[in-house]
């Protein structure tokens, strides 16, 4: 791929020139998210047209699942996986504080823009996205002008280290899973850099449990499989401290996300990674976390 293209000249045709990777491994992540294809994300979004990057939370509704044996069983599994995963995005916007309609909301790590919908959707505000991807920048931006929003939420491709956006700018921002490929340290400063006083920052992500000693084996095959650098929880917060974001909420998410996963691993949809998931955080090595901070 030319990793010069944008997304505007993969929809229309018309030239306009991105920036470049800012290092090899970044150019590595842009083919990686640009060559993706797999079902259970395009199969769940499909459901009603928010496609998401992430995964989900909350009890399974088995009277909603049905008998196994019955011909729509899988149709209605695939609706429930995605039911929750849009409840995922739910409680991440649930502690963004208080938007406006003015606001400005920034998504770093945008994927293919469905928490950026359900954001504009709850609040009537604006949303930013960035991606390392133009394929899913493209696929976001189409999608707003599907639904006519196009005005209001907008994917752009860049380096969520280094946005365009000017300082104080945002009113909130997050990272829905997307931390993982970043530095901390590099990754904070810009979130601080780009919010307005008193903004809120939040990200949902998988980390490492420090009290285990070291990433277990499971950490580390899901480390291969999405070729990224998993942190641990005390990094988050220690890179959070030394970059003007006071943690307000730490909530961990292990048991409300694990019931999603033991559904999606008797899936059609299976990725193979399933099982280092399920694994990791049943043996306590692996964690799932919301970290809500202020910027001071």
């Amino acid at each position: 791929m030319n990793l010069h293209v944008t997304s505007v000249e993969l929809t229309t045709g018309t030239s306009v020139s991105i920036p470049a990777p800012a290092s090899p491994y970044q150019g590595d992540i842009a083919r990686y998210w640009d060559g993706e294809a797999r079902p259970v994300n395009l199969r769940l979004g499909d459901v009603d047209g928010l496609y998401h990057h992430h995964y989900g939370i909350g009890d399974v509704d088995h009277a909603a699942l049905g008998p196994v044996d019955d011909s729509g069983y899988e149709d209605r599994l695939i609706a429930e996986l995605h039911r929750l995963e849009s409840a995922q995005t739910e409680v991440l916007l649930d502690h963004l504080g208080p938007v406006e309609r003015g606001d400005t909301l920034v998504d770093a790590g945008c994927g293919r823009g469905g928490s950026m919908v359900m954001a504009h959707q709850r609040f009537g505000c604006r949303a930013e996205g960035v991606t390392l991807s133009a394929k899913q920048a493209d696929f976001a931006n189409r999608r707003a002008r599907e639904l006519g929003i196009e005005d209001h939420v907008r994917a752009r491709v860049c380096n969520m280290l280094d946005t365009p956006f000017d300082t104080g700018r945002a009113t909130a921002s997050w990272n829905n899973e997307s931390s993982m490929y970043v530095d901390l340290h590099d990754l904070f400063a810009e979130h601080s850099r780009i919010l307005t006083t008193g903004g809120r920052y939040v990200t949902i992500t998988g980390c490492w449990n420090p009290r285990y000693g070291q990433p277990s084996k499971w950490v580390s095959q899901i480390n291969a499989h999405f070729e990224c650098n998993i942190h641990s929880r005390r990094e988050y917060l220690r890179a959070m401290a030394d970059n003007r974001l006071v943690p307000q909420t730490v909530i961990d998410l292990t048991a409300a996300t694990l019931p999603y996963w033991e559904l999606r691993a008797t899936s059609s949809l299976v990725t193979g990674i399933e099982e280092a998931f399920i694994n990791s955080y049943r043996d306590g090595s692996f964690q799932y976390l919301l970290i809500a901070a202020d910027r001071v």
